[in-house]
């Protein structure tokens, strides 16, 4: 056997140094991560590459997701700028990217764009205040909407003003990615963070540090369908953070407790403290409060667990029927337990199972603390919450208050998922010209108990989905009632357009979901009516009492049942807890009599 001939100059083969087997190992999660953030997966070896979606065949997915799938949701910046250049609505895939820079093109109800902002905590400076009064001046219709995730949205944008739209918002430091569709929307917290007297934590750092490792990620905007997040502190004005998708619910652990290492199933103690309970899949809309996941987390680990479970949200969300995309059913498939778990292994620290009753819960909200003037924990400051009628606020008011602000507090405003805002940090002597000025700019600082708990969606005059007119029936309700019933306690009344329940219906004392209505062979516009529902300390689903009620019916209807409740309620018991008392069949004949 002849020797195979010795090749010559062969160069030597070295192994990899530490450094270039670092930077490959780099390179290859790079890559690995990218093809995860699309949802695209390797095929297995020998088999006819298909694509996947997170697992689902394409041909199987969503238009949306397909769309997703070829255009990463960030990456429609060119379109925007090409509809602004020549001045054209968009057709219904660009609609669909658009939502993801928080722009809504919202015919038929309007021929024109709403901007939705991202104003995490809602927190506001003056500045920032004014420059969005300066943008629905100039690019809107001179108003602005408080919405029910303490933001603010502005109406009736034409298509070539969308690029100076978006540029003047992020001058401000404020943006509107992912204020739309299929991602993690406006980050709340308490309202009164920071001066509440009764809160058990801050939470408006959680909220902004969520808020920048959002707008960081680009994987974290493409999710299945939209997500929602709150940090509730425990303090004076409700977050309503039970209705999200996960709540941070602020908790005490006042002795050292045993709890659960959920890793490795290991006992641990607790140590006194303050700490976070993770609630998961609130979905009012679909008659769903957030339901106790079993463990808490450190306040500095609640950002790092929200990540991981959203992550775990967008590799396992239903991606073929919309309608099943959101957190609610993957827990309804799996449980609760192989969720927390298939987050715990996306973390570095383990979680920790901790009995609800080993935690003291924080001590009810104020029913209707965001309206009036109430004192802060710092000596001698106060927060005066201002009433701001179904949350529409003109481009005067919004530089009166912002001037208010400045001139009589620290230059800031919170606004709150009540649809009104809080001026903080009011000195007491200030107090009594705070309020006169709120009046002169038709604003107010108390409200009757119909008012002050007055929330209404955009309605039919801006929402294709909507059945009624929610904001004008809401102020048309509130005088008739005002008038007629006087309540010695607050009553929230919700006006929602459609099932989609933006107003949150099933939570309020009474809810209103628009219908049409047949009357005398005419469709007019009604309300279905849900009673004894509550968030907090009082959570709850209301219950139907009233179905296709005309609106024309519906402010005599709860003016009776308001003198009903009135008149047969016991010592000191609220309006829920008078409905929750009795069954539907009862309550029908009650107010039916």
């Amino acid at each position: 056997m002849t020797a195979e001939p010795e090749v010559q100059n062969a160069p030597a083969r070295q192994a990899f140094t530490d450094e270039q087997k670092e930077y490959l190992a780099g390179l290859l999660s790079g890559i690995a991560h990218r093809q995860a953030a699309s949802g695209d997966q390797p095929p297995a070896e020998g088999a006819k590459q298909k694509a996947l979606i997170f697992g689902a065949p394409l041909e199987s997915v969503t238009k949306q997701e397909r769309w997703k799938h070829e255009e990463h949701p960030l990456d429609g910046w060119e379109r925007i700028f090409a509809h602004a250049e020549q001045a054209t609505f968009p057709n219904e895939e660009n609609t669909f990217r658009f939502r993801n820079f928080g722009l809504f093109y919202v015919a038929p109800t309007q021929n024109s764009f709403m901007l939705r902002c991202r104003i995490p905590a809602g927190e506001l400076t003056s500045q920032q205040l004014v420059g969005l009064a300066d943008i629905a001046d100039d690019y809107g219709n001179g108003r602005a909407a408080i919405t029910t995730r303490s933001n603010i949205q502005i109406r009736e944008i034409a298509p070539q003003s969308l690029v100076h739209v978006l540029s003047r918002l992020q001058s401000l430091g404020l943006t509107s990615k992912g204020a739309g569709v299929d991602n993690v929307r406006n980050i709340t917290a308490s309202p009164t963070a920071g001066f509440d007297p009764q809160e058990l934590i801050d939470t408006r750092p959680f909220a902004h540090a969520l808020q920048h490792y959002i707008l960081n990620t680009r994987d974290l905007y493409h999710l299945p369908r939209k997500f929602n997040v709150a940090f509730e502190g425990g303090g004076t004005v409700d977050t309503v953070a039970d209705t999200n998708d996960i709540g941070f619910m602020a908790v005490r652990v006042a002795t050292t407790a045993p709890g659960q290492l959920l890793a490795r199933t290991e006992p641990v103690s607790v140590t006194p403290g303050v700490y976070f309970r993770v609630e998961l899949a609130g979905i009012t809309g679909h008659k769903q409060l957030a339901l106790d996941a079993g463990i808490i987390v450190q306040p500095n680990q609640a950002v790092p667990a929200a990540v991981a479970m959203i992550r775990v949200f967008v590799e396992n969300g239903d991606r073929t029927n919309r309608k099943k995309a959101r957190l609610k059913y993957l827990i309804d498939r799996w449980g609760i337990d192989k969720f927390v778990t298939e987050a715990q292994a996306k973390l570095s620290f383990p979680l920790i199972r901790l009995p609800a009753e080993r935690s003291i819960p924080r001590s009810p909200g104020l029913r209707h603390g965001h309206i009036g003037v109430y004192r802060q924990k710092q000596r001698g400051r106060n927060y005066i919450g201002v009433v701001v009628p179904v949350g529409i606020l003109t481009t005067r008011q919004m530089r009166r208050l912002a001037e208010i602000a400045a001139n009589y507090g620290a230059g800031e405003v919170r606004l709150t998922p009540w649809q009104n805002l809080l001026v903080p940090h009011v000195p007491d002597g200030f107090v009594e010209t705070v309020k006169r000025n709120l009046v002169r700019a038709g604003l107010h600082f108390s409200a009757s108990s119909v008012g002050g708990g007055l929330v209404a969606c955009t309605g039919n005059t801006g929402c294709k989905y909507a059945a009624s007119n929610t904001k004008d029936h809401a102020v048309a309700l509130a005088r008739h009632l005002e008038k007629r019933v006087q309540l010695d306690q607050p009553i929230n009344i919700h006006l929602t357009g459609c099932p989609n329940s933006c107003a949150q219906h099933y939570v309020g004392d009474i809810g209103l979901q628009g219908v049409k209505v047949m009357v005398g062979g005419e469709s007019v516009e009604g309300y279905n009516i849900v009673v004894g529902g509550g968030t907090g300390a009082h959570a709850a689903i209301g219950q139907e009492v009233f179905k296709g009620i005309s609106f024309d019916e519906v402010p005599r209807l709860l003016e009776h049942m308001l003198k009903v409740y009135l008149g047969r309620r016991q010592s000191g018991e609220s309006f829920a807890q008078f409905a929750r008392r009795h069954d539907v069949k009862q309550l029908q004949e009650l107010f039916s009599a």
